[in-house]
């Protein structure tokens, strides 16, 4: 599933309803690269134009899927740790600059990385995952995941849900173009926020590199 596949999405949306938001958004959360908030963005633009689906439910299951998704990730890694992520991590995207990146992050702004890495394309596959890494306390993890997840699904919840509801009022017909030009905007996005992901990964080496170094001289 890709981002530019909005037909796939589209079915998936119209067939299986709150329940394809949960699951993608709960997948995409555990750590999968699965586009959880397009399919919550065009679920919420379905509401608003067409009306076969409630935008509280629709905002509920995909806060549930997040929260309970980041819950996996974490105790995933938390429980199998590095090692393991360096010896498997390639199924799911990870590897050892991710991991150089999930330190760097987390010792700079703590825990506040779960709650905005939500909000990041590239961070929200993975920031759960490395916060158990990164022995994240439980508790601290926990506010943030929730605070994140439900504000998350509330904004692009209602955002989506406006969009689809001005659309069909305004535009008639062409609200469908709109529509799909609207989830091709999204890939966009996305691939914004991915180029900037090698700059993180070459800052947090270096940032990394420098505390190692720092460490042999104190020594």
């Amino acid at each position: 599933m890709t981002f530019l596949d909005v037909a796939l999405i589209q079915s998936l949306v119209a067939d299986y309803g709150y329940a394809a938001v949960f699951v993608v958004v709960m997948l995409e959360s555990s750590g999968l690269p699965l586009p959880g908030e397009t399919v919550l963005v065009f679920a919420a633009v379905y509401a608003g134009a067409q009306h076969g689906l409630d935008i509280r439910l629709i905002i509920a299951v995909a806060a549930c899927g997040a929260i309970l998704g980041d819950n996996f990730g974490f105790w995933a890694g938390r429980r199998f740790g590095r090692s393991l992520l360096l010896k498997h991590g390639h199924l799911i995207r990870i590897g050892s600059r991710q991991l150089a990146l999930g330190e760097y992050l987390f010792a700079r702004y703590g825990g506040a990385i779960v709650f905005f890495g939500r909000f990041v394309a590239f961070l929200r596959v993975y920031a759960a995952i490395l916060a158990g890494t990164n022995r994240l306390r439980p508790l601290h993890f926990a506010i943030y995941n929730a605070a994140g997840g439900v504000i998350w699904a509330t904004i692009f919840g209602l955002g989506g849900y406006l969009v689809g509801k001005n659309v069909e009022q305004l535009l008639g017909p062409i609200g469908w173009v709109a529509l799909a030009s609207f989830a091709v905007g999204g890939y966009f996005l996305w691939s914004f926020f991915k180029s900037h992901e090698e700059r993180f990964l070459t800052d947090a080496e270096r940032a990394l590199a420098a505390r190692e170094s720092s460490m042999h001289r104190d020594v």
